[in-house]
């Protein structure tokens, strides 16, 4: 069970981000604009680590990949693969619920351009680590993009170089976990065909052989 102390919400760490943070609220005090929640099951057997909220997708809603291109293919391949209710994600009051599933960020906030500093990437990396460890044993950490793979090893405090990122590789981790990684999501890979339908279907049949 994930305990709720694992994340906080009014964080404010790291100068840079509050002060866009600040910025974005100014432009759009509708939007969320804080801090992102993880979201999902309180007792999953899949993590799903992103790399930062989206200006106008968790930025706004509140929800990871939530109104924005990279939730798109993200949430229809939950939903076929039985982790969720629905295939879209809208808003935090559309009734979507994960099923043995979580979806978190490398870093909670959203950072200029979508583009954390190195820093800010270490300075978030313990709320990751504290997830991580509340994970069942058996349970897969899927890391969209080299960013959030690179984010799962610092949270293991092992060397990039131990399980370099490649698109559906998998890596067992020092706690029996398991790391499997994937091209992200997101607008560009999938217009560019980096990533397609089938080849993030193929991720999640590597994830559905190692947890069942």
């Amino acid at each position: 069970m994930l305990s709720k102390e694992i994340f906080d919400q009014e964080c404010r760490q790291c100068r840079r981000l509050e002060t866009f943070l600040c910025d974005v609220k100014q432009k759009h005090p509708e939007y969320h604009a804080r801090p992102v929640a993880p979201f999902g099951d309180e007792d999953p057997r899949l993590l799903v680590v992103g790399l930062a909220p989206g200006m106008h997708g968790a930025n706004a809603s509140g929800r990871p990949f939530t109104g924005d291109y990279a939730g798109l293919l993200l949430y229809r391949t939950l939903y076929d693969f039985g982790y969720s209710n629905k295939a879209d994600s809208v808003s935090l009051q559309d009734g979507l619920q994960l099923k043995g599933c979580r979806i978190t960020n490398a870093v909670k906030c959203l950072p200029p351009q979508n583009k954390p500093t190195g820093a800010e990437i270490n300075q978030c990396n313990h709320f990751l680590a504290a997830e991580i460890k509340a994970l069942n044993t058996d349970a897969v950490i899927l890391a969209l993009g080299s960013i959030a793979h690179q984010a799962v090893l610092k949270a293991y405090g092992l060397k990039l170089s131990s399980a370099r990122f490649g698109h559906n590789q998998a890596f067992v981790l020092p706690d029996g976990k398991t790391l499997v990684s994937s091209y992200h999501c997101s607008r560009y890979n999938v217009q560019t065909k980096r990533l397609t339908v089938e080849m993030f279907a193929d991720v999640f049949k590597t994830i559905q052989a190692i947890n069942g």
